[in-house]
C-alpha cells in the first residue's frame, strides 16, 4: 500500500511539473479579428471532413487558374507594358503554387484532379472544331470564353495590354464569385487547408483586381487625349 501511495504521489508531483500547453492562436478571416483555441478544439478542427462541394471547387478552381496561367503566356509574347507584364508574372507564380496546392488536396484525399462536368473539351479555351466560330460562352464564371482568348491572343503592343487587364480583372472577379458560391454551401470551405487557401485567394485576387483597376485607368486615354 506504501508503495501503491508513492507512485500516486509522484505521479502527482510530475503532472504539476509538466509545463502547461502554450494557446493556440487561431488567425480570423479577412477584416476579422482571431481568436485563442484550446487543444481540444484544435484537434478537432484538423479533422474537419470535406464535402462533394469542396472536391468540385479544387477541381474548377484547377482550370480557372490555369486559364490565368494561359494568358500570362501570352502576355509575355504580345505584351509591351513592364508594370502590367511584372504584376502578370507575379499571378502566375501565385496561382502555379495555388494549382500544385490544389492537386495536393485533391491527390491526399483520393479525388481525381478533373470534375465529371468537366471532361468534355475543358483544356480547348480558345479552339473549335472545323471552321465554326468560337463560342461566347465562358466554361465556369469568370474565365475568358473561347472568342475572348482568340481576340487576346490576335492583339498586340498596347491593345493587348488592355485586354489582358480587362480580362484577368473579369478572371478575378469570377474566382471570388466561385469562392462566395462554396462558401453558401453546406458545411462546405471548412477542412482547414481549404479554409487556408480561400482566405489566400480573397485577399490575394481582391488586391490585383484594384491593382489592375488603376493600371487600366493608366493605359486608357481620356476623352481630352483623343483625337
Amino acid at each position: 500500500m506504501q508503495f501503491l501511495s508513492g507512485l500516486a504521489a509522484a505521479a502527482a508531483i510530475l503532472g504539476a511539473a509538466s509545463p502547461q500547453t502554450p494557446p493556440i492562436f487561431q488567425p480570423g478571416a479577412p477584416g476579422q479579428p482571431g481568436r485563442t483555441v484550446s487543444a481540444a478544439e484544435s484537434v478537432g478542427m484538423s479533422h474537419t471532413g470535406f464535402t462533394t462541394d469542396d472536391v468540385r471547387f479544387m477541381q474548377h478552381m484547377l482550370v480557372h487558374h490555369a486559364q490565368a496561367v494561359e494568358m500570362v503566356e501570352l502576355l509575355h509574347q504580345h505584351g509591351t507594358h513592364a508594370t502590367v507584364k511584372r504584376l502578370g508574372e507575379r499571378i502566375a507564380l501565385s496561382q502555379a503554387a495555388e494549382m500544385d496546392l490544389m492537386r495536393e488536396w485533391l491527390t491526399s484525399r483520393g479525388q481525381p484532379e478533373t470534375a465529371p462536368d468537366l471532361h468534355a473539351g475543358h483544356m480547348g479555351h480558345g479552339e473549335h472544331a472545323g471552321h465554326a466560330a468560337p463560342s461566347d460562352v465562358p466554361l465556369m464564371p469568370g474565365m475568358l470564353s473561347p472568342a475572348q482568348m482568340q481576340a487576346l491572343a490576335a492583339a498586340r503592343g498596347p491593345a493587348f495590354d488592355r485586354l489582358f487587364l480587362e480580362g484577368m480583372i473579369q478572371h478575378h472577379r469570377g474566382a471570388l464569385d466561385m469562392v462566395d458560391e462554396l462558401m453558401g454551401a453546406p458545411n462546405a470551405g471548412e477542412e482547414p487547408m481549404l479554409s487556408d487557401l480561400l482566405s489566400s485567394i480573397v485577399a490575394d485576387q481582391s488586391a490585383e483586381i484594384l491593382r489592375m483597376q488603376n493600371l487600366l485607368s493608366d493605359l486608357n486615354p481620356t476623352a481630352e487625349d483623343r483625337p
